[in-house]
């Protein structure tokens, strides 16, 4: 579904993404992990045509996006769920919901899709009309979820959904994803929780300083001696 080949990024002089190659299957839950600046955010960015490399290809569906604009991009099936959720404060639930949906013009569709999202994350519903900056932590990160659903994604981006939870959140909210996926969303996760993030994902890969330098099955990762030293606190 998704193919990474050999990209090379750079901000300014700094060679952010060396060689990197991945693939994201359609179906599958998998993560990039890796510690702070090791190009993980850097990677989506690329995906979601925000960032243009210098060499190489990204392929969705087979087809090259390395020049398509980022809003055509989600507009073929790819949303990111960024960073520090980068809701829109002064807009109300409703309306950041409404964003989401902002390339779509099928009014019924948009509506059947709110409610989905609200079946997911009830709070939501209850806060609709409370302006988004007042939300806790957790339910920022549950509407900026939510809003990157009101596209209908094939694939979903999601750049460090646990930052800054209380555990028993960062529970919940991986349970949602895992939801996600099986109602056949594909999902590349980026995270630095790699416990929690391998618990969910079939495959992973593992960036050091812009290169991938470890990838298998989520289960080979977990067992591994030299990723739990270095990501797993073992």
């Amino acid at each position: 579904m998704l193919k990474l080949d050999k990209i090379d990024v750079y901000y300014g002089a700094i060679h952010a993404l060396k060689n990197l190659s991945l693939e994201v299957n359609e179906g599958e839950i998998v993560t990039l992990i890796g510690a702070n600046g090791a190009g993980k955010s850097t990677t989506l960015k690329t995906i979601s045509g925000l960032i243009r490399p210098k060499n190489g290809d990204v392929l969705f569906n087979e087809q090259s996006i390395i020049s398509v604009p980022a809003q055509n991009i989600v507009k073929m099936g790819i949303s990111q769920v960024p960073e520090g959720r980068r809701i829109f404060a002064n807009l109300t639930v409703l309306e950041n919901l409404e964003m989401g949906a902002y390339l779509r013009k099928d009014k019924a569709g948009i509506k059947e899709t709110m409610e989905k999202v609200f079946d997911k994350f009830p709070r939501l519903k209850e806060r609709l009309s409370q302006r988004a900056g007042t939300l806790s932590g957790g339910e920022q990160q549950m509407l900026a979820m939510g809003r990157a659903l009101m596209s209908q994604p094939k694939l979903l981006l999601l750049d460090e959904p646990s930052m800054g939870l209380a555990p028993i959140l960062v529970k919940e909210i991986f349970s949602i994803i895992k939801e996600i996926n099986e109602q056949g969303t594909t999902i590349l996760l980026v995270e630095q929780n790699a416990n929690m993030a391998l618990s969910i994902a079939s495959r992973a890969y593992v960036l050091e300083t812009g290169r991938i330098v470890a990838s298998g099955s989520a289960s080979e990762l977990l067992a591994s001696e030299q990723i739990k030293k270095a990501y797993l606190g073992g």
